[in-house]
């Protein structure tokens, strides 16, 4: 298995994405969200709309914090937790987040799904100086450089893209590269960072395909990307993009290989709604078992808990980063003691050191560093239920 160290970050080749100013720490003794029996905690996501396959990141937090206050809640309080739809519509996600801070006055965000709807609720979150934990995207804009109310484990696109190109230049040694990306500052981080590799060798994309949001005929797209010769297809789109764009692509004829963003890493759904055409796709990950390995104790409980809950809806990769991410929303609101405030959650979460999380997975933060976690791997499907891990990236 080939292993490539963490590649550095070029902030000269995101210059075209925005990054938001760095404000203040929280005030000492705000306890907003606090009450002697409760935490609020809020968030919010595509519950509906084209992204909504997303929306099972959400049921999985809600399924995680409802398992927490059975099982006793933080500190003697339960966990109350606020979600709002914005059907990944950027112009939804300002009235919902402002929502949950003025009305539902949270303690803290834990996510928010979407680069774009994250990068329209930042100026509001900032401004009221919300601890905001792992925002559900990841650009570099959350921890590049660090702001002092948000902590990410996300995985970089950037980094995420220059592993997929490394792989598909020396491993598949591929010369004509494709890409589709829906075009908002998500499909555009993934176009940036693979871009950038791929001109370090003296190279280009075939085609550079935008997708829009609502779009749901990709046939011109698919026509486009046979026309040029790609020889390897990167996927920076939503689920139903990408089941659209195999289809197209199994009808036309054309079976290159296709590479996914780690968006698109719940592989049984992936290969449901494919109709098993995911099989061979490559797909960037975190940890060292898949959601669904029923050799991971902790992901064994967490589906538990999960069917419990929402006993109708599907077990996988998205609604697991449902319970993976706000690990540490929990881990923070336990290490901040009997009488938290935002104060002593972000402290607490700062302190976190060499923290094993699901699936294999340790999170370190420190007063320069707040993205926890950057290692990643390439897995490649096999079957609805089996991949085998290609190469690994670690910092």
């Amino acid at each position: 298995m080939r292993r490539t160290h963490a590649f550095p970050i070029i902030l000269a080749a995101l210059g075209c994405l925005t990054v938001f100013s760095c404000r203040q720490a929280a005030p000492a003794g705000d306890t907003t969200g606090v009450t002697d029996t409760e935490i609020t905690i809020g968030s919010w996501g595509p519950m509906t709309g084209p992204a909504a396959l997303w929306g099972n990141i959400l049921k999985g937090a809600d399924a995680y914090f409802k398992m927490i206050n059975e099982e006793g809640g933080i500190n003697g309080r339960q966990i109350k937790f606020v979600y709002k739809d914005d059907a990944y519509d950027p112009s939804r996600t300002v009235p919902a987040i402002r929502e949950l801070i003025e009305k539902d006055e949270v303690f803290a965000i834990a996510g928010g799904i979407g680069t774009a709807p994250c990068m329209a609720a930042a100026g509001f979150i900032e401004e009221n100086q919300v601890p905001w934990i792992s925002p559900h995207t990841g650009a570099t804009h959350w921890t590049i450089p660090p702001k002092p109310h948000i902590y990410s484990i996300f995985p970089l696109y950037f980094d995420e893209g220059l592993l997929m190109a490394d792989y598909a230049l020396n491993e598949l040694k591929a010369t004509k590269f494709g890409i589709l990306y829906v075009n908002d500052d998500f499909g555009k981080s993934g176009l940036v960072s693979v871009k950038h590799q791929l001109q370090q060798n003296n190279l280009d994309f075939v085609a550079s395909l935008p997708v829009d949001i609502t779009d749901t005929d990709l046939s011109s797209h698919i026509a486009r990307l046979k026309e040029s010769g790609a020889e390897v297809v990167f996927l920076w789109v939503t689920p139903r993009h990408a089941a659209i764009a195999l289809g197209t692509a199994t009808v036309m004829g054309f079976s290159p290989a296709w590479m996914a963003s780690i968006v698109l890493s719940d592989m049984p759904l992936m290969h449901q709604i494919t109709n098993g055409a995911w099989e061979g796709v490559y797909f960037t990950y975190i940890g060292n078992t898949l959601a669904s390995d029923e050799s991971d104790p902790t992901y064994m409980r967490y589906k538990s808990a999960f069917a419990k809950y929402y006993p109708e809806e599907r077990w996988g990769t998205f609604p697991a980063i449902g319970f993976l991410l706000n690990e540490l929303v929990v881990e923070g609101l336990r290490r901040a003691g009997e009488n938290p405030t935002r104060e002593s959650f972000l402290q607490a979460i700062a302190g976190i050191r060499n923290y094993e999380m699901a699936g294999g997975l340790q999170v370190s933060f420190s007063e320069g560093n707040h993205l926890g976690l950057r290692s990643l791997c390439i897995m490649r499907c096999r079957s609805a239920l089996e991949a085998e891990r290609m190469t690994e990236m670690t910092p």
